[in-house]
């Protein structure tokens, strides 16, 4: 008896330490991301970069995807679910975004300082890896957590094509790479929206209750 009171106790300590780990980290990220965002978005304003802008993008709907999954974080798992649906939204309408940012930059583009792209691309790549090294060990934890996960890898993926587009750019002095990256970006999005919302529907959505026939 005494040893499974024990026993049950040290798994409580542990689900309750492992909560503490993660909330540290997504407060952590959090502010890696939002810093981010202001950084590299008013370098893709300067350098006038869609894909640096559109990297912000993804940076900023990281940062509200962290505040979210704080908020989920010790809530029930259909409400993790809900959360994770809401997060896949917004990944669909950041990635709509973009989608415009790309076709003004069609019409009106012109190339970009490679210079910039460079430089904050890979200052944003560090800051990526970094997240997803903290990341890395709650990433099956729940449906929550795994969008969450879902986003940093993304971002890495992102980076390393905003820095192949800057020394494109430096290459040809055309628009083209910049404007390429941001597709690619754009098609991240709408991926990992569809992927998102895929599994947190079914742990959403209500189980279905079945009456017995009167």
């Amino acid at each position: 008896m005494s040893d499974d009171c024990c026993h049950g106790k040290g798994e409580d300590l542990a689900r309750i330490a492992r909560r503490s780990d993660i909330r540290r980290v997504l407060i952590v990220v959090l502010a890696v991301n939002s810093a981010m965002f202001v950084l590299e978005f008013g370098a893709g304003v300067i350098a006038q970069s869609a894909a640096l802008m559109a990297d912000s993008m993804d940076m900023l709907g990281d940062a509200l995807v962290y505040a979210v999954s704080l908020y989920a974080l010790d809530r029930s798992a259909r409400w993790r679910a809900g959360a994770a649906l809401f997060k896949g939204a917004f990944i669909l309408f950041l990635g709509l975004g973009v989608i415009i940012q790309i076709a003004m930059k069609v019409l009106y583009g012109v190339p970009p300082s490679s210079l910039l792209m460079l430089v904050f691309g890979v200052l944003a790549l560090a800051a990526n890896l970094y997240c997803l090294k903290l990341l890395w060990a709650f990433r099956a934890d729940n449906v929550n957590l795994s969008s969450t996960f879902e986003c940093s890898r993304n971002d890495v993926i992102a980076n390393s094509g905003v820095i192949l587009a800057a020394g494109l750019v430096a290459w040809f002095n055309s628009p083209w790479p910049d404007i390429a990256v941001a597709v690619v970006i754009a098609f991240l999005f709408l991926r990992s929206a569809l992927r998102v919302t895929t599994e947190a529907w079914p742990q959403y959505r209500p189980p279905h209750v079945h009456h017995p026939a009167e």
